[in-house]
Order: C-alpha cells, then structure tokens, then sequence
C-alpha cells in the first residue's frame, strides 16, 4: 500500500495549499513572497530601515501614483492590449490642467476637468482606433505618445515651462495623515477598491477577460467587444490623467517629460503582478504587489546609486524572467 502522497501532504501542508490554488491564484502569491524577499534583502544588504515603518510608508506614498497609472494599463492589458501613451497623456493632462489653474485653488476645479478630459479624449481615439479601425494597440498608441509629445513642445515649447500646481493638488499628493498614512495611498486604496469589484464581481469585468481570451468567441456569444475595448482605453486615458495631477502636485509644478519615468515601470507592475501580456489573466490583487515590488527595487536602485539606465535594464531583466515565469502555462481558455 503507497502512503508517500498522504506523508508528503501532511509534512508540507503549505506546498499542498499552494498547489491546490488556481494558477492565477498562484501568481498573487509569489507576488507577495517577492515582496518580502526584496524587503529581506534590502534590510541584510542595502540598509536597517529598508524595513522601517517610515520607509515603507513613504514607498506608499510613492507607489501609489505608479499604482493609478498600473491600475489603468491592466484593464488593457486584459483585453489583449497595451498602451504606450502613458508618457505623454500624464504630461498633457498635467500641463494643461496647472495651466488653467494658475496655481489657485479657485480654479482647481477647471484644471482638473481639462486635465482628465485630456485623458478622455486620448483613451476614446485610442479605444476607437483599435476597436473600430483594427489598428494594432502597440503602434496606434505609439503614435499617440508621440503625437502628444508634439503637442506639449508646440504649447510649453522646447525648453521646460514650469506650471504651478494648486496647493491643494500639492496637500493631496503628500500630506501624511497623523504621520501614519499619506492622503494620496488612501486615493489610491478606493480606485483600487473600486478596480478590483469590477474586474472581480461585475458584469463588465467577467466581459473583459472574455475579451482578452478570445475576442471573436465573445463578439458571437453577445458581448458588445468594441465598447469594452474603448471602455479600456478611457479607464487608462483617465487614469494616467489622474496621475499626471497627482505627481505635478508631488512636485509643486509640471514640466516637459515629467511623465517619461513611468511606462515601463507601468507595464512592469502588471506584468510582475501576473496579469498575462497576452490578456484574459490575471489579478487585481497580483497587480498592486507589482507596483510595490517596483518602487521597492526601485527604491534599492537608487540607494546603492545605480545609473537611470541600469534601473531601465533591471526592469526589463525583471519583466522578461516573469514573462518567463508566468508565461510557461498555458493561456486560460473559456
């Protein structure tokens, strides 16, 4: 009689809750024991506080613009998707919105309204070029981003104008509560909230994954397929808005390039987080400990002063050796 399976359960019950998990599920996981490593790693061989509460808080802090701006790219990246006019959407939107603000809380209201109509408009033309037109995401917002380039070097011209942030942009993006809890992860916290029901509990959410794993299967089962892709596209147009206001209140002004630092980083946490790059997998859940692994690494980078072109690498290094690691099952298939 053969006891080695029930032995081998019993003396590693961890190993057999992790097996039992549906793939995805897996994913989330290794996500968050990544988390730990790097924190681990940076205590032992960086510095002490890598594991201080005022550290990480402050690492929060500063995930939680990347955190908006991954929030928006997964929705993409579940259709199947991508978008790569994160860079300038956040530029414009943020350009454009301190312009009309001047710097006054009296005219925040007009500033915000233009700066996420920026991000409207982008995601609109985009989820209509792709979902209409059939243009490829990748080279339609390619294009975008470099159009938008354009635009901001015509308005601001090609040496930086520097545009005034409102103050209350400016409170929004780092004022810590009771010097515990920064104003901005708690901005973060609903839209992630708010992501993660609809992508887990909705209708709209079941229909996107649906898209992403065959689209032409979910167009003949009844499911409205260009308006969930658009409906994609203006979920990041307006999310990468949002954090282009956040972090020109971060930095009390907006400025050319402001957003460059933040689309592989963007398309890293997703990835790493284990949302599949060819869409229709993934987690909410799996995609916030990416935007933390992220700014943690990150965070070790700059520590131990590695070049911006190094961190550039270690990212793709990072997105590759995951694509290698998620991507070795197959796509879920429904």
């Amino acid at each position: 009689m053969t006891t080695g399976s029930p032995t081998a359960n019993t003396r590693f019950p961890l190993a057999r809750w992790f097996n039992g998990l549906e793939r995805e599920q897996r994913n989330v996981v290794i996500a968050y024991a990544m988390i730990l490593l790097l924190i681990v790693v940076g205590t032992i061989f960086i510095t002490p506080n890598f594991a201080s509460p005022t550290f990480l808080v402050q690492q929060l802090r500063q995930a939680s613009f990347l955190g908006i701006i991954a929030a928006g790219q997964m929705a993409v990246i579940l259709t199947g998707n991508i978008d790569l006019s994160v860079s300038w959407t956040l530029n414009l939107a943020a350009v454009l919105a301190t312009s009309v603000a001047a710097g006054q809380n009296g005219n925040l209201l007009q500033g915000v309204l233009v700066g996420l109509g920026v991000g409207v408009i982008v995601g609109l033309i985009n989820g209509i070029g792709v979902a209409y037109l059939r243009v490829p995401s990748m080279v339609l917002t390619l294009g975008m981003n470099t159009l938008l380039k354009g635009v901001i070097v015509v308005y601001n011209g090609s040496a930086p104008k520097f545009e005034q942030a409102p103050p209350f942009l400016n409170w929004l993006s780092t004022e810590i509560l009771g010097g515990v809890l920064p104003v901005v992860v708690i901005l973060w916290a609903l839209i992630s909230l708010l992501n993660y029901v609809v992508l887990d509990r909705s209708t709209l959410g079941r229909k996107t994954y649906a898209v992403g794993n065959n689209e032409v299967a979910s167009y003949l089962s009844g499911v409205r397929t260009r308006r969930v892709l658009i409906g994609a596209f203006v979920l990041s147009g307006v999310m990468n808005a949002l954090a282009g206001l956040l972090i020109a209140g971060n930095a009390g002004r907006s400025f050319n390039e402001m957003g460059e630092p933040y689309l592989l980083p963007a398309i890293a946490a997703v990835i790493i987080g284990g949302t599949s790059i060819l869409g229709g997998s993934g987690k909410y859940l799996g995609t916030v400990a990416g935007v933390i692994i992220i700014r943690l690494l990150d965070s070790a980078l700059n520590i131990v002063q590695v070049p911006p072109a190094m961190r550039d690498i270690t990212f793709g290094l990072v997105i590759l050796a995951m694509l290698f690691l998620y991507g070795r099952a197959e796509k879920t298939r429904e």
